[in-house]
């Protein structure tokens, strides 16, 4: 028989403890309890009676178990499935009794040690992200405001240095004007003796007044004979005429222009250079072609004009007498004559017949930019750095009109063609149109932003196109007084601008030192660019059949393109 066998183990008399043993045991534990207690009391309070003492629970905590640590942390990483199969399994090993007490027992400190310091470290890394993130905006902030700093510092600087040279031009000023006090004084002193002296001429003329009065009284007690003489005399006199002037006159403003019926082609885009004519040393500054002939006429910065037989090229006059460069020319509209304005402040006019000069006006007191005949050609307009336009009267040799109203340098000037109006524009940004009989504005076109070099009529004399130094052309419409068409040509300054005679295209010359053609029919859509000058193109015109075009250009040449 197994020895092991529950049928031969000897079970033993279990002895019953009294009521007294387990009353003392009961009574043991009770004071094991309250010591525990007392000792649990904050230090300075072991005195006091434990009746009255306030004892605060303490909370034990309780080892966590093997499987509840499993389950928590399946929980956790959120692993359902595998915590379903964990606790099937465990409650089946646990049931037949596989899985012993040591197995199913509490989770060692140190798992849960390190348990809790992995939470920890996480913790802290996640604040360490935090206060890196705030570390980083600080020093962004204290970067900026660094950057404010330095710069309201250097503007303060800047400040503090304005104000100082702000001072010391103060002391200057101050101690210049010391030395004007007596040129003051003196002044005054001499303005009161003037004045003084004016009391007393005026004093003096009272007397001469006076004087006369009494004379006249005596020139009327004048005898018979002395009548007679003066009749005598009065008769001699009216025999010899008038002795006024005689002065040309403007015509009608209603004649007809020839150019409203006239059909001219336009210039094609094929345009190509024929001729290049060399004979100025330095920049040409204008060109005309001849009313009638064959015949150019060019100026110079040289101080010289000539003319030209078109298109052999040959030089046929040269003139010289003006005393600086010359800016501009034109031809007299039967070709007989040639007019020059010159940096030397004269307008001289050129008779080719007596190959002299015939004529020399010399009112302007600065440089003349511009000249041009009228179509009856009695008389002549020219354009001033003195800010006047004057009108010359070629019968009378003298000015006729002085035209007043531009603030700055006038740069440009013509006539619209077959009536009595002048256009002109300025380095003060205007064109203007004045009356030339009575020498009165009539309209100023605003628009241009900055000096405008050029103004021109079309042949019908409805349409003036200007141009400016920031290289924009404007087209004004005369009969509705406003802006046509709008052209930017470029970041070049334009020099002149001139129709041709069918009034749709427009030659743009720049400083670029090419001539562009602008459709003005098409919305001033480019139709070519004409290459050959070497530098900027100063002057443009073409001949009356719009078959030929000259340019002048500051590279000492002018061409002739067909």
């Amino acid at each position: 028989m197994d020895e092991d066998s529950d049928d031969d183990f000897e079970y033993g008399e279990v002895a019953v403890d009294s009521g007294d043993e387990l009353q003392e045991e009961v009574d043991e534990d009770l004071e094991t309890a309250l010591e525990s207690i007392k000792r649990k009391i904050k230090p300075g309070h072991g005195n006091e009676d434990p009746a009255t003492v306030k004892v605060h629970p303490v909370m034990a905590k309780r080892p966590e178990v093997l499987d509840d640590f499993f389950r928590n942390f399946l929980i956790k990483m959120q692993l359902e499935k595998t915590l379903e199969t964990f606790q099937a399994e465990w409650y089946e090993l646990t049931q037949k009794g596989i899985l012993t007490e040591e197995d199913v027992g509490v989770v060692p400190d140190i798992y849960l040690r390190n348990q809790q310091m992995d939470d920890n470290v996480k913790y802290l890394r996640t604040e360490l992200d935090k206060a890196r993130k705030i570390a980083e905006h600080a020093e962004s902030m204290f970067d900026n405001l660094r950057k404010e700093r330095d710069f309201h510092r250097m503007h303060h600087k800047r400040v503090v240095q304005e104000k100082n040279k702000l001072i010391k031009d103060l002391r200057r000023l101050r101690d210049h004007y010391k030395h004007f006090e007596p040129a003051l004084q003196e002044t005054k002193d001499k303005y009161e003796r003037l004045m003084r002296e004016k009391s007393m001429l005026k004093l003096d003329r009272d007397k001469l007044t006076t004087k006369v009065a009494n004379l006249e009284q005596s020139l009327n007690s004048l005898t018979v004979k002395g009548k007679d003489m003066e009749a005598t005399k009065a008769s001699s006199r009216k025999s010899r005429g008038p002795t006024a002037q005689q002065q040309a006159e403007l015509p009608a403003d209603d004649r007809p222009n020839p150019w409203l019926n006239r059909v001219v082609p336009a210039i094609g885009e094929g345009m190509q250079m024929t001729k290049t004519f060399e004979g100025h040393k330095l920049a040409v500054t204008d060109c005309k072609v001849h009313p009638k002939k064959n015949i150019a006429a060019t100026c110079s910065d040289d101080g010289t004009w000539m003319l030209w037989a078109l298109p052999s090229g040959e030089l046929i006059i040269k003139g010289e007498g003006h005393k600086d460069w010359i800016a501009a020319c034109d031809f007299h509209p039967r070709g007989s004559h040639l007019v020059t304005g010159s940096g030397d402040s004269t307008v001289k006019l050129w008779d080719f017949a007596k190959t002299s000069c015939a004529a020399t006006f010399t009112e302007h007191t600065q440089a003349v930019w511009d000249v041009a005949f009228h179509d009856c050609g009695d008389f002549i307009v020219s354009a001033s750095m003195d800010h006047t336009v004057k009108m010359w009267d070629l019968t009378s040799q003298r000015c006729r009109q002085t035209l007043r109203g531009h603030v700055d340098s006038v740069n440009s000037v013509c006539f619209q063609p077959y009536a009595n109006n002048i256009a002109t524009c300025s380095g003060d940004k205007t064109v203007s149109l004045w009356d030339a009989r009575t020498g009165l504005c009539m309209q100023t076109f605003y628009g241009h932003m900055n000096a405008c070099n050029s103004v021109a009529f079309n042949n019908r004399g409805d349409c003036v196109v200007s141009t400016d130094a920031d290289g924009v052309v404007k087209l004004w419409d005369i009969r509705m007084v406003h802006e046509r068409l709008h052209i930017n040509s470029g970041e070049h300054a334009v020099n002149q601008a001139k129709f041709d005679p069918s009034g749709t295209m427009l030659a743009v010359g720049s400083d670029e030192g090419v001539v562009k053609l602008f459709n003005c029919e098409e919305e001033g859509k480019l139709a070519g660019v004409l290459r050959g000058h070497t530098d900027s193109v100063q002057s443009l015109c073409f001949d009356t059949e719009g078959t030929m075009m000259l340019s002048a250009g500051s590279d000492a040449t002018f061409r002739m393109w067909s």
